[in-house]
């Protein structure tokens, strides 16, 4: 029979394993490690290998492959849009998402209404709002044709999707669209931690609008906008639906982003080799560009 020092050692153990931050989110780290490095691993010894179309591997090419890419004009042509898709789609939806969370935040008859509507287009599939948006920009018989002749704006159908000044112009507005319900719902996460008692001191300190916005919303959802940032780079980085069901990365391959690219590479030229070490270029990309952005956001939060 144990002695009771040992079994108050053993407890005080057991107290300090519960209340370790390490210990709590080990279960899910393991989780997500088994998640993502096995396809990682997998996806590696595809890279590194010569493979046929129906994915037999053949023999070992080291980087051959990755250097394939990177002689391809296509993949800088897509590297390059796929920078201003990023960058548009998520620069945009913030800037719209900001002043339309704060009208939202307010008091008003009909607010929870109001935060319905905005979310609802959050609720439908991403595909779906795609084939709707190629539908209403049809260049004979769209509804966008439509609507703007019958108010003046066109005096002739504009082919939106057939030619690429408009279509990836176009595209990237449908992503806007569709990232700011997300966007919203995070700025309103943190407009409903800001306390009232700022606003009411700056208000009868004779602030205007736009001061007690730059001085005091501003700063203090200055980590929000960090988390919609990192968030939305990810999902539109990797958002496959809107560009492939509205042109196929057309036309002429002028819509073409590295997401589009890599499924034509695997399963429309069979390519599977040069496909895999696309991939592990995009997961390279991506997480150096995430942790880039955290590291310089929590330096600016210690300055």
């Amino acid at each position: 029979m144990p002695d009771p020092v040992s079994r108050q050692g053993l407890a005080q153990m057991n107290r300090s394993l519960l209340v370790n931050p390490y210990v709590l989110i080990a279960p899910g780290f393991i989780l997500a490690a088994l998640i993502i490095l096995w396809p990682l691993a997998s996806i590696t010894n595809i890279a590194v290998h010569d493979v046929n179309r129906f994915g037999v591997l053949r023999d070992y090419v080291g980087f051959e492959n990755f250097q394939v890419i990177f002689a391809d004009p296509e993949f800088l042509g897509a590297l390059r849009r796929t920078a201003i898709w990023v960058f548009g789609i998520v620069a945009g939806s913030i800037i719209v998402s900001i002043p339309v969370a704060m009208i939202l935040n307010a008091d008003f008859y009909g607010r929870g209404l109001a935060r319905v509507i905005i979310m609802l287009p959050w609720a439908i599939s991403l595909t779906m709002t795609a084939i709707v948006w190629a539908w209403a920009m049809n260049g004979e018989s769209g509804m966008l044709n439509s609507g703007l002749r019958a108010i003046g704006v066109l005096d002739r159908n504009i082919q939106w999707l057939a030619q690429a000044s408009t279509a990836f112009p176009m595209q990237i507005l449908i992503g806007i669209l569709v990232t700011i319900p997300f966007t919203i719902t995070i700025f309103l996460g943190g407009l409903s931690s800001v306390p009232d008692d700022l606003y009411e001191a700056a208000r009868l300190e004779g602030a205007n609008g736009w001061q007690v916005f730059r001085e005091i919303t501003l700063p203090l959802l200055k980590p929000f906008v960090n988390i919609a940032v990192v968030m939305n780079t990810i999902y539109v980085f990797n958002s496959f639906p809107i560009i492939w069901v509205t042109t196929q990365g057309g036309p002429a391959k002028s819509t073409d982003i590295l997401v589009t690219y890599l499924y034509k590479l695997g399963f429309q030229y069979g390519r599977l080799d040069d496909a895999s070490a696309l991939s592990i270029l995009m997961f390279v990309l991506l997480l150096a560009f995430t942790l880039l952005y955290v590291r310089l956001a929590m330096r600016e939060e210690k300055a």
